[in-house]
């Protein structure tokens, strides 16, 4: 029984090692570039190979007309007053500040704002704490890169999700 066993094994790691080996070996290269050694594989052989033809004629291109006519302009007009109206959205701001102290939260506002001038602050006060909002930014992206400049005034600030004002 052990013998039976022992022979299954043994076939089974013949095969695993078998399946695992390369079937056919590929050209490499070793270059040396900037004291890092690369290899280079010539893939050439595994690229499809397509014939090649003459170009097809340019295709006129056609102007679609009447595509916009007076009910298509009107709704236009009224998605664009509407969207004119939208003052506020869902977006990102920088929470620069959150303590009880007046006279710090003034001091960093008054630095943030010679740092970065073209961003807004929002400074609330709800008794008793001071918060400090910095811009009104649509993704997070914006709000990091305007973080990432004022990072070195204020390393624990986070960018916290908030109702912003749309210009």
């Amino acid at each position: 029984m052990n013998r039976i066993i022992n022979l299954l094994l043994s076939l089974v790691i013949v095969f695993t090692t078998a399946a695992c080996a390369s079937s056919a070996g590929t050209a490499d290269k070793t270059v040396k570039s900037g004291g890092k050694d690369k290899v280079v594989e010539d893939l050439s052989i595994y690229r499809p190979k397509y014939n090649t033809s003459e170009e097809a004629a340019p295709v006129a291109r056609i102007e679609p007309t009447n595509h916009v006519n007076k009910k298509v302009e009107v709704l236009m007009d009224t998605v664009a007053s509407v969207n004119k109206n939208i003052k506020y959205a869902q977006g990102y701001r920088i929470l620069a500040y959150n303590g009880s102290e007046r006279q710090t939260v003034m001091n960093l506002r008054k630095s943030i704002a010679r740092r970065v001038p073209e961003v807004k602050d929002y400074l609330t006060y709800t008794q008793p704490n001071f918060r400090l909002k910095v811009g009104d930014f649509f993704s997070r992206l914006e709000a990091q890169q305007v973080l990432n400049e004022i990072s070195d005034l204020i390393p624990n600030a986070q960018i916290v999700q908030d109702q912003i004002n749309i210009k």
